[in-house]
């Protein structure tokens, strides 16, 4: 059973997201009305995944996920944006939030959001002592357009991160956010060729087009490859796809607040905030990114 606790200062949102994630057996969701409510609830039992709202009283979201951080760092937050709130919700992102969610989209996204961040943030304990001696890692993976392949890749990096010592465990659920966004970029805007802009206006279209192109040719042959160098002062990774890829230069600025609600650049804007340099290469179809220590975590310290 997984533990949403969903917080709202407005009943009407409450009952809206309550219905949104009701038909979902595998969801114990709780409610809050305002941050402080929200940490009193925290301290009597954790859940697995806190979603806020940001513009609330008593203590609104950006401070919820400054004292969550804080006191609670392996439980990841997920925002809720909407219209007035988009510098907010950039700025929340920045001090820790792992994801965000527009208000407009939220049937769209909302529990897949929840069950990526959740499924991301879930920390193994069977450790090997040898990895804890791990001093640099490097690796490569030649995957299909099968996301389903590319968690366990996802899992197998964020560990030797905790092993390495290279970022804390809200860093290392980031890290992982920035490389599912990349990795989902390469596998449907890159291979598949697929648009935001249709998943927003023509959702089932985008959805029937998905499914033709996986099994069409020349989509259904491509594949995507991950590197990455890993060691206790930085993390590279590099995620290429074999699409015809796109002008880096006609990016939309995702941090405009104009754009902030758009599904489109949604994943740029998480990749920017969560690496600490993001780089595309001149035909688009190659991204590198960079994670360096932060200070919060010390050599050896696994998942």
């Amino acid at each position: 059973m997984l533990r949403v606790l969903v917080v709202d200062d407005l009943a009407v949102d409450r009952r809206w997201i309550a219905e949104l994630l009701r038909p979902e057996p595998f969801l114990e969701v709780w409610f809050a009305s305002h941050g402080l409510e929200a940490l009193a609830r925290m301290a009597e039992q954790l859940p697995d995944v806190v979603v806020t709202d940001l513009m609330m009283p008593e203590m609104d979201g950006l401070e919820l996920v400054e004292a969550i951080r804080e006191r609670f760092p392996q439980i990841p937050v997920i925002l809720i944006t909407s219209q007035g709130s988009q510098e907010l919700a950039v700025e929340a992102l920045q001090r820790g939030a792992a994801s965000y969610v527009p208000k407009a989209q939220m049937h769209l996204s909302l529990l897949e959001t929840i069950r990526t961040v959740s499924d991301l943030a879930a920390r193994r304990r069977d450790r090997c002592r040898l990895l804890r001696c791990l001093w640099r890692h490097g690796c490569r993976f030649v995957l299909p357009n099968d996301l389903g392949m590319a968690r366990p890749v996802l899992h197998y990096l964020q560990e030797h991160l905790g092993y390495l010592g290279l970022c804390d465990q809200t860093e290392r659920i980031r890290v992982g956010i920035a490389l599912e966004e990349a990795l989902s970029n390469a596998m449907y805007h890159g291979n598949l060729e697929l648009s935001s802009q249709m998943r927003e206006s023509a959702e089932e279209e985008y959805y029937r087009l998905m499914w033709q192109r996986s099994r069409q040719l020349p989509y259904a042959n491509r594949r995507i490859y991950i590197s990455a160098d890993l060691s206790p002062q930085e993390a590279v990774f590099v995620i290429e796809d074999e699409g015809p890829g796109f002008d880096p230069s006609k990016l939309p600025d995702p941090t405009d607040p104009a754009n902030l609600e758009k599904l489109s650049g949604r994943g740029i804007l998480l990749m920017q905030t969560f690496m600490d340099e993001v780089h595309f290469n001149s035909t688009g179809n190659r991204v590198t990114m960079i994670k360096r220590w932060n200070g919060r975590s010390s050599i050896g310290n696994a998942p």
